[in-house]
């Protein structure tokens, strides 16, 4: 099938009333969200409909995203070139921004593809890398955070602290401060443009404006596979294809790219070979494992 020729997957599933089986239960009054479920359901959607997802990612990490994205489940297209981002754009089920590789001419091409993101309701993802280290990248993050709305962001502690405000010391693109330094400033950005808000780390934390929730799982392994976090946040694009809910399917998404690191580090403890085993648990991760495996947890309860 060409791609000319595709029904975007959001589109399909328009036609279906979720909140019919949304996997709630109430007790005493209190509504209880069952999140294992949802993420597990939001898996099985992915494998069944393969969401079509742009990602405009860096050239470092490219191979390794379309690699992860394929595994997943979904379709992945890389077009950065500015003639040709809106007509892709157009055509997808969800957006991933990455500024790991910046230069006029993308950040040109990113702009050009969110703002026909935006205009058409297609969801987006942010990856601010080297936000707060390096001023051209916070500039350029807070440029499209203005312009239009984005669905989820994704960043490490350092990159979140930074797009609140406040003055850091960067290293590069890697994060020197810890997750939980991060919480008020990931509320606040959170609030502020509308968006969810995940800072990644030893355990995730992903925040609306008026709460937390962590995810638990993971790997140490993990931080040591250059562009892990580029990975995940397409991983997101791919769950926000299929669940209108950008906090649920945020949620879902980190779980399964979590616990897929956990299976891979039971398979091997050296970084090469963990790469790769993280493809295969990614590829094979059946939605009862992830709903069986997934830990997440309400930030009261953390």
């Amino acid at each position: 099938m060409m791609i000319s020729d595709a029904v975007p997957v959001r589109k399909r599933l328009s036609f279906c009333f979720f909140g019919l089986f949304e996997p709630k239960t109430h007790l005493a009054g209190i509504v209880m969200i069952n999140r294992s479920e949802i993420a597990a359901r939001n898996l099985e959607a992915v494998k069944n409909t393969t969401p079509l997802i742009h990602a405009i990612t860096n050239f470092v990490t490219m191979g390794w995203v379309a690699d992860v994205l394929s595994a997943v489940g979904a379709s992945p297209i890389m077009a950065d070139a500015v003639e040709e981002v809106e007509e892709v754009t157009a055509l997808v089920d969800a957006l991933v921004l990455n500024l790991g590789t910046l230069s006029p001419g993308r950040l040109a091409g990113i702009l050009k593809a969110g703002h026909q993101a935006s205009a058409t309701g297609i969801p987006i993802v942010l990856d601010p890398v080297g936000a707060g280290a390096i001023s051209a990248r916070t500039k350029a993050a807070l440029k499209i955070l203005n312009q239009f709305q984005v669905s989820v962001i994704r960043a490490n502690a350092s990159e979140m602290l930074a797009l609140s405000g406040q003055t850091i010391q960067g290293r590069g693109v890697d994060t020197i401060h810890p997750v939980e330094s991060a919480r008020t400033a990931a509320r606040q950005v959170a609030a502020k443009f509308g968006l969810i808000a995940v800072v990644t780390g030893a355990k995730d934390l992903i925040a609306t404006g008026d709460k937390v929730i962590y995810v638990a799982n993971g790997h140490p392994l993990m931080g040591r596979v250059s562009g892990s976090g580029c990975a995940v946040g397409a991983v997101i694009g791919a769950f926000l294809a299929v669940d209108f809910d950008p906090l649920d399917a945020t949620l879902s998404a980190l779980a399964y790219f979590n616990l897929a690191g956990e299976m891979a580090a039971e398979k091997t403890a050296l970084s090469g070979s963990f790469k790769i085993a993280l493809i295969d648990a990614l590829d094979t991760m059946a939605p009862a494992m992830l709903r069986q495996g997934a830990r997440i947890i309400d930030g009261d309860d953390a």
